[in-house]
């Protein structure tokens, strides 16, 4: 079966081109609680600096989120949300830096009052862990916005989603929601070319459930929209590991990449920004057949 490549996405100055590369987006948690760098970027100094290190590494847009969603997580009040991430995003969109002012930013929020004010301010598209199923007016408010929304998979809310792991029909269960998320979305007046998706590794799966999504991954290019997998750092990659320290798990990310660009992948949504970059260069070569411009008029 021939499956087209989702339409394009003009962000910006540039263009999406679903299928033509692996795109990668760099994380920039404005939380003191993260799991894997929690604190480290929580203030207004620090997260500048941060998203300039990413955009520098040549990522392709930032994740700007103030609401921790590791495992066990609670969620924090709206307000404390947006003191959080919306003076990032307009201290980036007013930097004398002209590609970081430029940088393409997503924000990382379930919240459709946290979503309105974050483009106000300067952002370009909303991540949605929840698949739009936390707040009724996320979809109706992205679509008044006219920005893309990326939907994802989970199964409860972070304090209780590893609570409850059993799945009769694992990448069937999840093919389901984000196909029915997807046409409520739709029906809520967002363009299916403004839609992305995300299986949702490490909310509410088990360590093997991880593994078997990015086995399927090419399962979910059946839907037709941009598909975002985000392992970076994870604990499924700390068990295979031994390795209780989620900075200290680069190479096992890249290997989880691989496997993504390997399936149909289209974003990766990563802490380690410049490793992955170069990750994705190689695996598109291989897999894509894409060489970087500099290697092609060289063998």
């Amino acid at each position: 079966m021939v499956i087209a490549s989702p339409s394009d996405w003009n962000l910006r100055d540039r263009t999406f081109n679903w299928g033509d590369r692996t795109y990668v987006m760099g994380v920039l948690n404005v939380t003191p609680d993260s799991f894997s760098d929690g604190g480290q970027f929580n203030t207004l100094e620090t997260a500048i600096v941060q998203a300039q290190h990413l955009i520098t590494a040549g990522v392709d847009m930032l994740d700007i989120g103030g609401q921790s969603t590791r495992p066990g997580a609670r969620q924090i009040p709206i307000e404390e949300e947006l003191r959080r991430v919306v003076p990032v995003v307009e201290a980036i969109r007013h930097s004398q830096d002209i590609g970081l002012a430029q940088a393409v930013i997503s924000v990382d929020t379930t919240q459709s009052e946290v979503a309105r004010l974050a483009v106000k301010a300067g952002a370009d598209l909303i991540n949605d862990i929840s698949g739009g199923t936390y707040d009724a007016a996320m979809f109706a408010t992205v679509a008044d916005l006219g920005v893309p929304i990326i939907l994802m998979h989970i199964r409860g809310t972070p304090d209780m989603m590893q609570k409850d792991t059993n799945y009769s029909d694992l990448i069937g269960e999840i093919y389901d929601f984000l196909e029915r998320q997807t046409k409520t979305a739709q029906a809520a007046g967002l363009r299916s070319s403004q839609i992305a998706i995300d299986p949702g590794i490490g909310f509410g799966k088990s360590y093997t459930q991880n593994l078997e999504i990015l086995r399927q991954v090419s399962t979910f290019r059946q839907l037709n929209y941009p598909i975002l997998i985000g392992p970076s750092r994870k604990s499924f990659l700390g068990w295979l590991l031994q390795q209780p320290d989620p900075q200290e798990r680069a190479w096992g990310t890249a290997a989880a990449c691989c496997a993504a660009i390997a399936g149909g992948a289209d974003i990766l949504r990563v802490h380690d920004s410049k490793e992955i970059i170069e990750v994705c260069k190689v695996a598109d070569a291989i897999w894509r057949q894409r060489l970087p411009d500099y290697c092609r008029n060289s063998d």
